[in-house]
């Protein structure tokens, strides 16, 4: 399987905390002159067929993927997923939980700032698209619409931050359970930006050797979050694990500075992550 060039293989839509729909993005990504972009919204698959469509239409090659949320601790570690089987029963299970706890966590941050600030949930779902996955993105766009923050930096760096006073936590599972999901699903995991506070922050090296145990395929190290020390020590371990390493831009739309494209992945990278899908080998079978 070819890919064309370049390739961005993290990027989100309206489906969860992007501002464009999953065609819009994927128009905007032929724009950008990108040959192969990845849908990974948070921990849903709603947006596939749509942006699955529009890339025929713009001829930009089309990966299917998620970003899976998961926790260690107090740490939000995210997992990407690609070329899974988007109706694996156990997966669709977790996603749903994830996202319905996702929801309840929203409402009552809102509620706490509505103590505060003038706020509603009802300015929240006005900065979402049926059927998304409500989380605090949109509560900051909420609050820069009523003028609270300039931006959704300045909302979590403040008020969305876990010291702000109105933060809650999300259930998510674990990052080893969730490496089994998406392998139990068929897909491959690459752990998201590890490194976005330094190498000290990465995940611990025997908690990383467990994952890798499970089932991780890489990381994600060409990323604008990483830091220098934290991208030379994921290269290292990887290189010691044999695993693969991504670039992409993460990005949202309107949502973030992140632009199309800013990191790429290289074609052999991703011709592992196809063979190593277990999902597209039954598939062809």
């Amino acid at each position: 399987m070819a890919f064309r060039t370049p390739i961005d293989l993290h990027t989100h839509s309206s489906v969860s905390d992007g501002t464009q729909t999953p065609a819009e993005l994927i128009e905007a990504a032929a724009t950008a002159g990108l040959g192969t972009v990845a849908l990974t919204d948070h921990d849903s698959t709603a947006g596939w067929a749509e942006a699955s469509a529009a890339a025929l239409r713009v001829d930009v090659d089309f990966v299917p993927g998620m970003e899976l949320s998961t926790r260690y601790g107090w740490k939000s570690v995210h997992m990407l997923a690609y070329f899974f089987d988007e109706a694996d029963a156990a997966l669709v299970a977790e996603c749903a939980r994830i996202r319905d706890a996702r929801r309840t966590r929203a409402e009552a941050i809102v509620s706490r700032l509505a103590e505060d600030y003038e706020l509603t949930w009802d300015d929240v779902l006005a900065h979402t698209t049926p059927g998304a996955s409500v989380g605090r993105p949109h509560i900051a766009d909420a609050l820069v619409t009523r003028g609270h923050v300039l931006d959704r930096n300045e909302a979590f760096a403040t008020l969305l931050h876990p010291r702000g006073g109105y933060f809650e936590p999300l259930y998510a599972p674990s990052p080893l359970e969730g490496v089994r999901l998406i392998r139990g699903a068929g897909g491959v995991p690459v752990l998201a930006h590890p490194a976005t506070r330094g190498r000290d922050n990465v995940l611990d090296t025997d908690y990383l050797a467990s994952l890798v145990d499970a089932g991780l395929a890489g990381f994600e190290v060409d990323h604008r979050e990483n830091t220098t020390d934290g991208q030379a020590f994921l290269l290292e371990f990887a290189a010691a694990h044999d695993l693969l390493v991504t670039g992409s831009s993460d990005y949202h739309g309107a949502g973030k500075p992140n632009l199309l494209g800013e990191n790429t992945t290289a074609p052999a990278a991703l011709d592992r992550i196809v063979a190593e899908s277990a999902y597209l080998a039954r598939r062809s079978a």
